[in-house]
């Protein structure tokens, strides 16, 4: 797992921090931002997410049937989870496996909606909906922690069991942390990264290529300096 973090993190870093000055969603502001739709709705990104994600349940010892979260922070997370873990029972050219062979490596995914549907059935959960079925709620930034609580919430009222909370960045300077920790009771609640670490990479990613670019324009200066002998 740890070549495959280092991986998302560097793509983190470049997609999706930057630095400024900005307006947040909790009503607060921050000199920086972190979009990490911008790099979970990536081809590379999501293959990472969908690969990083289910490491770390399996470390957790998590066994869920399934993974979800409130939309649409958690919608790419959820998505990358299912159809990586569906990839890795099939090796080449084999036959398809009997999905009740395979059940046991496989992670369902399901969403959960801002608010009810006023039409059809009416249901805030979409996609997998067994009641009682042991699942982890994921979500991809926890700054005040509100939609992880929010889709903590609509799962137990469903009928889930929460074997885990689980987000991709925490923004641990915004203090949410406590309140997640409230929500999910007994049940553990980890982040794959902390902000400061984003921060550490993309400073870095920064440095590394302002010194690259100021060899290359060395590089030239000196080769028509030369041209000119």
């Amino acid at each position: 797992m740890a070549a495959l973090r280092e991986l998302l993190l560097n793509v983190l870093a470049r997609k999706s921090f930057r630095l400024g000055e900005f307006k947040l969603s909790s009503g607060g502001s921050s000199d920086y931002y972190i979009d990490c739709r911008t790099t979970t709705l990536d081809a590379e990104g999501a293959r990472l997410t969908g690969k990083v994600f289910p490491d770390l349940i399996h470390n957790k010892k998590w066994n869920p049937r399934a993974i979800g979260g409130l939309t649409m922070g958690a919608d790419p997370i959820v998505v990358a989870v299912a159809v990586l873990t569906a990839q890795g029972t099939h090796v080449g050219n084999a036959p398809l496996p009997d999905p009740s062979q395979v059940r046991d490596f496989l992670i369902d995914g399901f969403l959960v909606r801002k608010q009810e549907k006023s039409h059809g059935t009416g249901q805030r959960i979409e996609g997998f909906r067994e009641k009682g079925a042991r699942v982890v709620i994921v979500d991809d930034v926890c700054t005040t922690g509100s939609s992880t609580i929010q889709a903590i919430e609509a799962a137990r009222e469903f009928g889930f069991e929460i074997a885990g909370v689980a987000c991709l960045v925490e923004r641990e300077e915004a203090g949410g942390r406590p309140a997640v920790e409230k929500a999910a009771g007994a049940v553990e609640f980890v982040s794959v990264f902390k902000s400061s670490e984003i921060r550490a990479a993309h400073v870095a990613l920064k440095l590394s290529t302002t010194h690259d670019s100021k060899l290359t324009t060395e590089d030239t200066e000196e080769h028509r300096g030369k041209g000119t002998k």
